[in-house]
Formats: structure tokens, sequence, C-alpha cells
């Protein structure tokens, strides 16, 4: 069977560049990754890129500055999982030898288009009562305290951990001070309980993947599994919270396809846009017992010289979310932990990595998308 590999990433700066072209964004993850690669741009078979906000044409504006013609080249739209949802194809037309070189492109440049929070679907019921993402996210929060006893404290500690680790990634959005739990709590309210420091700040950016066919060099990382579901209906009749069943359903599947239990997972990058969505992730995926998941961060164990780093990048919460860029980037930082070269953000384990990002937003069901994938160094699998 042909083996998928990661053979280079890159990406941009992420943060406000109202300024630049969205195609500008690209190329700067683009080039990286050629150059990472160690490939011409005339090996490259296929691109597909992941925008959730790009303008018409945003592909083909990228694939004309980088000389890149002719070429089959498609856009995905997947919510805040277009980017892994491109990088998800990829893989599987590398796989089925359908091509044997593509590059993955995720981008978005939001600060041109949104001064606060996304405004929702004004077609489906929460678009129509005013209900925004971090609306809804709260929901989950106020839920998880009701039933499983979550404290407020324990939501600040996931901001806590991830805004430390973005203080030493070069590229991240937010760098300051770490805060403390009591400034996290302090910060001005957004949808209660959840306030500023808890929740992902506008941002534009891009990350590139080289997928190619095997290992070539010992830099190569092999893609273990990419597992991808769409969401299914979820309403007042369900007792799950939004999204959680949809993360579960491609976090077992992942696991299933490359041979895995959750304990092999070394490190993680997964979809905090607001802390919450952590804490729910990690149960979804298996890391801890539902209602449980709010002890990792606390305990340390998902700090990043836990047992099981999360978010060393820093995360959402500090790179930014980009939407098309944000599975792209999540993707980069494990390759780099993978391959040990992520600097002072470097965690001890990093031999099997997974990546999470879910996209949601449509009124009934429980998630637009979600992939899920593993990443492996280990040239033996």
């Amino acid at each position: 069977m042909v083996e998928a590999a990661v053979w280079g990433v890159g990406t941009s700066d992420f943060g406000v560049f109202s300024d630049q072209r969205v195609e500008t964004l690209g190329w700067q993850a683009v080039s990286e990754a050629i150059r990472d690669a160690g490939i011409t741009p005339d090996e490259i078979d296929a691109i597909v890129v992941g925008s959730v906000f790009g303008p018409p044409g945003v592909a083909t504006r990228i694939q004309r500055g980088l000389g890149i013609g002719g070429v089959p080249m498609w856009t995905i739209e997947n919510a805040c999982a277009s980017g892994t949802s491109a990088f998800h194809e990829a893989v599987n037309a590398v796989v089925q030898e359908r091509y044997r070189c593509v590059l993955v492109i995720g981008v978005d440049q939001m600060s041109t288009l949104f001064t606060g929070a996304i405004v929702p679907e004004a077609t489906d019921p929460e678009g129509a009562a005013g209900l925004p993402l971090p609306g809804l996210y709260a929901l989950t929060a106020a839920r998880y305290m009701d039933v499983h006893g979550l404290t407020l404290e324990q939501l600040a500690a996931v901001a806590v951990k991830n805004k430390t680790n973005g203080v030493d990634n070069p590229r991240a959005h937010l760098r300051r001070e770490p805060p403390t739990i009591e400034q996290v709590l302090r910060s001005r309210p957004i949808a209660d309980p959840l306030t500023m420091l808890q929740c992902c700040p506008t941002t534009d950016g891009a990350g590139a993947m080289v997928i190619g066919t095997g290992r070539r060099t010992a830099r190569d990382v092999l893609v273990e599994s990419s597992a991808m579901v769409s969401g299914k209906p979820w309403d007042q009749r369900n007792d799950d919270v939004w999204g959680f069943r949809c993360v579960q359903r491609a976090g077992q599947q992942a696991l299933a396809d490359a041979g895995r239990l959750i304990g092999e997972i070394d490190l993680f990058e997964v979809h905090d846009a607001f802390t919450i969505g952590e804490i729910t992730t990690l149960e979804a995926l298996g890391v801890a017992d539902e209602g449980k998941g709010g002890d990792l961060a606390v305990s340390g164990h998902t700090a990043r010289s836990g047992a099981q780093p999360v978010n060393p990048s820093g995360g959402l919460l500090s790179r930014g979310h980009p939407l098309g860029a944000t599975g792209t980037a999540q993707l980069a930082e494990v390759v780099w932990q993978l391959r040990g070269e992520a600097g002072p953000r470097q965690v001890a384990r990093h031999n099997v990595g997974m990546v999470e990002t879910m996209g949601g937003g449509a009124a009934g069901m429980d998630g637009n998308a979600c992939v899920v994938t593993v990443l492996s160094a280990d040239a033996e699998r």
C-alpha cells in the first residue's frame, strides 16, 4: 500500500495584516513549505486549498504568484476544518496514487471582514437570534459547570497554559506576558462564563504543506491516518453538547486506522477557539473521561512538560484562528515537534502526534465536519 508523508511545511506569521493581499500570506507559507520539502515547483502535481472567507479565485491568485500553472487545483470550504479537510483530500489523492506530490494551502484574512465575533448565518435560528459561536461555546461551558462541576478556575487554566506556550512561538498573534488565573477571570466578559482571554483573536495567516508518496528522508513525517467525518443531526433531544460526538467519531476512526490507542499519542494540537473547546475535545478524543477534562490543565497532564502536551504552539488562543489556515498551522506545529525542530516549544516525547480540527456552524448539526489525523516520526511504521 502506498504511504503518504509530509515532505515539507511552512506558515506565514499570524496577526492582523489588513494592509496585505490575502495571496501574499499564501505565498509566504508555500515558499517555506517548498523549500522545506527540498523540491522545485514543477514537481507539484496538484494543489488543494482550504479557505472559508477567501475571495473568489483565491487559489488561482496564489497559484499565479507561485508560477505553478496547468496542474489540477481545487478549493475546499469546511468551516474551521477547511485546512485539514484540504490536507485529508491531498493525503487520499497520494495514497490512491492519483498524484505523487500535492501542495496543500490553508489561508484566510479575517481582519478585513470582521471586527469581532464572526457573524452567524442569518438563515439559521442561531443567526436569527444573534447567537454567534462565543455564545454557543459559552452555553457548553455553562452546561459543563452545571452537570459536571467544572469550575471557572479550570476553564481559566486552559488559557494560562496555552498563552504561556504561545510566548515561545515567534509566529503567534499573541505573545504577551502569560496571564494568571485571576487575570483571565477578570478580563472583559464576552459570553458568560467566557472572558476575553478565553477566546481566540481575529487573525490573518496561511499555512502550507507538501504531501508526497512515502518517505525520502528522515525528516519526512508519516501520515498514519487521516479521518474526516461530517456532522449528524443535533437538537434538544440530544444530551451531548454541540460538537462532542462529531469529534469523537473522527477521533475513533483516526485511532483505529492508525492502529493506535489514545495513550500512545505523545502530543496534540486541538481546536481551542475557546477554553471549553479544548476540554470537551480532549474528552471526546478519550484523553479524559467525560466530565473530567477540566482536570487536565490544572494537573499539568497537558502542559508542555506533561505526560501528553496539548497545544504546545499556544493553540488558537495564542496563534489565532484564521479559519482556513488553522488546520495547516496545527499540522505544521506537529511536524516541527516530531522532527525535534520546535525550539523552546519542543516537547520531550515526540514520536506520535495528533491534530484535531472541528468546523461547525450549521444549525441542527453537531458540526459541519471534523478532521483528526495521526502523524508519526517512527520510520518503522
